[in-house]
């Protein structure tokens, strides 16, 4: 562990930023002048404010637990109506200020928090500054990105005729700095939310087209499950169809606008098309479709749950379920955001706290999540099983990981 020149670390001509002040300086001399200047990922930098010193710590490496936690959760911790949800954010904080666990946000909770109206006194801008906080600055890749990646690394294993199991990979969907130590101060990165207003009525459509059409259809289907599956899955790879003939229609058109406004749908086939070489000896589109009828293609994380969670839906349903269609108005009235969370997001977590309902479908036997992607499923059904994983991350840190604390994180 030798000394350093600051000069090393920093651009030319910015000053050193001491955090953390530990006392005198070991080059220079100067009095309270030497502390924790920031932690890099595996390191903690200590310089001077007097003189060019400066030293590496090392720290030991981390796999933290990821958990997820979904709107529901984010909201009752928020309005701070229920003691248990208020306490159990807090232990969490503790936990992830540990470096033992997390909570890494996602672009479906932005979308969600931008929708609220309000509460109290408490503006939208309060929940999305608590949600990431909260999550310490840590997020996951937008949920189209994420299944964008699933489908082209599927169609990657398709052309190379390997097995059609999809082999996660945590990069599709996390930095790879998420098991890094955390540094004092992250960077928030603005959106741009669009017309508001317009999510807020078509998501509202949304839910009553389900509950007033949908629901009405499968009470009197005749599809098994495995059918209803098939549906789902035939249905993804039409919108995606649909959405670039669409865009290639406007562009052929001569729509100047067709390549700013296009649907995010539409460059799934697109990068499927750029996926392939050039003498391609077979038509391209041919080759997509073929790979839209595959198992490559069923297999990919996010369409096989969705696929799934719309048909334990609809099993439901024609089992009896939500009849009162005002009460299931109310009570699905996220149900589209709450399966872009599960399906995207929680093949890459350890944990998944989620409402009552989604907790349901995920642990039918035909989903049955926990088993497929490992990962567990809490809600306030088995509130009390959530605080003991919490307790046991904290009570299995080890002594080298409190020293390791002690030494990035002084008080």
């Amino acid at each position: 562990m030798g000394a350093l020149s600051i000069k090393d670390e920093f651009v030319r001509g910015l000053e050193v930023w001491v955090t953390r002040i530990l006392g005198n300086c070991p080059g220079c001399g100067g009095i309270n002048k030497f502390g924790n200047v920031s932690v890099q990922e595996s390191h903690v930098l200590r310089g001077c404010l007097s003189c060019n010193y400066s030293v590496h710590i090392p720290l030991p490496p981390l796999r933290k637990q990821i958990l997820y936690l979904d709107q529901f959760f984010f909201g009752h911790s928020f309005l701070e109506k229920d003691r248990r949800f208020v306490e159990a954010v807090q232990q969490i904080s503790q936990i992830s200020a540990d470096q033992l666990l997390v909570v890494p946000y996602s672009s479906v909770h932005e979308d969600e928090a931008h929708q609220w109206r309000g509460y109290g006194g408490k503006t939208k801008d309060d929940l999305i500054k608590f949600i990431k906080s909260t999550s310490r600055g840590h997020k996951f890749k937008p949920a189209y990105e994420v299944e964008l990646t699933q489908i082209s690394r599927a169609f990657q294993a398709f052309r190379s005729t390997a097995p059609s199991t999809f082999k996660l990979a945590p990069r599709d969907a996390l930095d790879s700095k998420i098991h890094a130590w955390d540094d004092y101060i992250w960077i928030d990165e603005g959106r741009d939310w669009g017309d508001v207003e317009r999510v807020r009525e078509l998501k509202q459509q949304s839910v009553a087209l389900l509950v007033d059409d949908a629901f009405e259809n499968w009470r009197h289907s005749t599809l098994t499950f495995e059918d209803q599956i098939s549906v789902e899955i035939k249905e993804a790879a039409k919108g995606y169809n649909g959405a670039y003939t669409e865009y290639a229609t406007r562009i052929l058109s001569g729509d100047p606008n067709a390549i700013w406004n296009a649907t995010l749908l539409s460059g799934v086939v697109q990068s499927l098309l750029h996926a392939l070489p050039p003498e391609e000896p077979f038509d391209r589109l041919v080759k997509i479709e073929r790979f839209f009828a595959s198992e490559h293609f069923k297999e990919i994380p996010y369409l096989w749950l969705s696929a799934r969670i719309y048909a334990v839906l609809k099993d439901m349903v024609k089992n009896g379920a939500y009849t009162n269609r005002e009460d299931a108005k109310n009570r699905l009235s996220g149900v589209f955001q709450d399966i872009i969370h599960v399906a995207t997001y929680a093949p890459y977590c350890d944990a998944f706290f989620m409402d009552k309902v989604m907790a349901h479908i995920v642990s039918d036997p035909r989903i049955n999540l926990e088993s497929r992607f490992g990962v567990k499923v809490f809600s306030v059904n088995n509130w009390d099983k959530f605080l003991r994983w919490l307790n046991d991350l904290q009570a299995g840190m080890s002594a080298q990981h409190r020293t390791a604390l002690s030494a990035a994180y002084p008080q």
